[in-house]
């Protein structure tokens, strides 16, 4: 299937770097090209998936090799091709490049500057989605911690303008974006799925799905996605689900699939799910 991509801020910036580039003379731009445009240009040419360098190297050996199976999982399911993950250092890089990008919590790794948590609130103003992952099974956002990753998330949310949550609605367009899903497990099951809480709707039993005009900014798990993705060389996984089943394994890959497409599709794919009831109300 086509897959109609969101990426509206990429859009502008590959416009305006054109645009710029096109406007000066062709011997300014080969003098006046730095060596980092290359890499500019093709990120903002294809999808990468993006993840937070933590500077522990076990969880960011995890987080690239997950990633890299879910890209191999998107190549082989679906029209996407994604190119390579790409690790981002939020206080440096250029964020608005990623649709999303995967935050793996870690309790001892640096806390983020608040230059950094400053960039990352900007990104996320400006249409980027955020997947925090406490990769421990526990998430509590009432202030009741219960491990120390989630100790840390709490302390990086208090400093974000981040909206109401909920987890995700069984009618939400995240349950049906692609696959049929009923929840979202990755090494561990359980757990919620944490996104923008959609308030002030009005409650229709007949519609088929919530209208969702936007895309959540913001999204929480404790459930360990990219430990549930990660593979080696040949593809096998690096880690064991808990408990072992590569059902939930697979669970976690439609998961993962779900949430890109509804990052790169957003009200496209909520809108679609509509069509059936819109038809029979045209009819009548």
């Amino acid at each position: 299937r086509s897959v109609p991509k969101r990426g509206a801020t990429a859009a502008m910036l590959l416009a305006l770097a054109a645009g710029t580039l096109a406007g000066l003379p062709s011997e300014s731009r080969a003098n006046d090209a730095k060596p980092g445009d290359e890499v500019l240009m093709s990120r903002l040419d294809t999808t990468h998936l993006a993840y937070v360098v933590t500077g522990e190297s076990d969880v960011d050996r995890i987080s690239e090799r997950g990633l890299a199976g879910l890209t191999e999982f998107l190549t082989y399911r679906t029209t996407l091709e994604p190119g390579e993950p790409v690790g981002v250092d939020i206080a440096r890089d250029e964020l608005a490049l990623y649709p999303i990008i995967y935050w793996p919590v870690s309790a001892s790794a640096e806390m983020p500057s608040s230059t950094a948590i400053s960039r990352i609130d900007a990104y996320m103003r400006n249409g980027g989605t955020v997947l925090f992952d406490t990769r421990d099974q526990f998430v509590s956002l009432d202030g009741n911690s219960t491990s120390p990753n989630t100790e840390r998330l709490q302390a990086i949310l208090a400093n974000l303008d981040i909206p109401p949550l909920e987890p995700v609605p069984a009618d939400h367009v995240l349950t049906k974006a692609f696959y049929l899903l009923a929840n979202f497990p990755g090494r561990y099951a359980g757990g919620p799925l944490w996104i923008e809480a959609e308030l002030d709707r009005k409650e229709d039993p007949s519609r088929p799905a919530r209208a969702g005009d936007g895309v959540s900014p913001i999204m929480i798990t404790g459930n360990d996605f990219a430990g549930a993705w990660a593979i080696d060389a040949n593809g096998m996984p690096l880690l064991p689900t808990i408990p072992p089943d590569e059902v939930q394994r697979e669970h976690a890959f439609r998961a993962g699939v779900n949430i890109m497409m509804y990052m790169l599709t957003g009200n496209y794919k909520a809108d679609q799910v509509h069509v059936p009831a819109l038809l029979e109300r045209l009819g009548q």
